[in-house]
């Protein structure tokens, strides 16, 4: 047994000894620890990652926490905060909350990033359904000595964002009468904010928003054999040109910025528990 598959079982372990009684959960859902966005869940328990993680100290900094839900008689994982490469910490560490998950019996999981957006016809507070993804990271979780275990050494990314869960999402966005933004995600490090020439080659290479966590939780989901979809909190805008008019202070930016993103909880807030029980 490989010393990554070690640390997975470890951590599941430990966070199976903490479930809820008859808690038996098939999806997950990923999200940021600041978004207020569970209004519809039934909380059942949770368990904190510094305790999860106790024994590594990069990791067991991170403030986030596991969840135990309940949301339309599903039970549900939530990830209440995740692991961001730019902030230190190493992509096999980031896979690694992935894979736990797969242990823990989760088939699908909803990933939802707080995005930047390219393409003029979307606005900021709005939402984007990611449908492909563009890999600029320079680095992924899968690189590396491959657990066969785990999955194959060369997954086929070619329905990367599961289609199946993708015509769900977009019924229930319809039904409830959500602008629907479908995207294509490019995956950059961050933390900067992006460069005018850089905005201008990312539209012009055919991505739709960028974002900074989801792209490695997607690969590795691919990897791992999990269903995946992703949602986009449109935040800010990233049109070419328009960004070096901007002449708005950051402290400006940064409160503009925390307003679209408590737009697009709202929206999602809406509508992510008939989600979770639709899939």
């Amino acid at each position: 047994m490989s010393e990554q598959l070690v640390k997975i079982k470890k951590t599941t372990a430990f966070i199976k000894n903490n479930f809820p009684k008859k808690f038996r959960p098939s999806v997950a859902l990923i999200i940021e620890k600041n978004f207020e966005m569970l209004s519809g869940f039934r909380i059942l328990g949770e368990a904190g990652f510094d305790e999860i993680f106790s024994q590594d100290e990069n990791l067991k900094k991170n403030e986030g926490k596991v969840i135990f839900a309940n949301c339309g008689g599903k039970d549900v994982i939530v990830y209440k905060g995740r692991f961001h490469y730019f902030g230190g910490v190493k992509m096999r560490d980031i896979g690694q909350m992935i894979y736990v998950l797969r242990y823990l019996g989760i088939k699908k999981i909803i990933s939802v990033d707080e995005v930047g957006h390219l393409n003029p016809r979307f606005s900021c507070g709005e939402i984007a359904l990611i449908y492909d993804h563009i890999n600029l990271m320079g680095d992924n979780p899968l690189i590396g000595k491959n657990d066969n275990e785990l999955g194959l050494r060369f997954p086929d990314m070619s329905n990367a964002y599961d289609k199946s869960l993708y015509k769900k999402i977009y019924r229930v966005f319809q039904e409830k009468m959500i602008r629907i933004n479908e995207s294509v995600m490019l995956g950059a490090i961050g933390p900067e904010s992006e460069t005018d020439a850089e905005a201008r080659f990312y539209r012009e290479i055919g991505a739709d928003v960028v974002g900074y966590s989801m792209v490695p939780e997607n690969i590795t989901s691919v990897h791992a054999g999990i269903s995946f979809a992703g949602i986009g909190l449109i935040t800010r805008e990233l049109i070419a040109d328009k960004m070096m008019e901007d002449e708005r202070t950051d402290l400006q930016k940064i409160k503009i910025q925390k307003e679209n993103l408590n737009k697009s909880l709202k929206e999602l807030g809406k509508v992510i528990s008939q989600i979770l029980i639709k899939i």
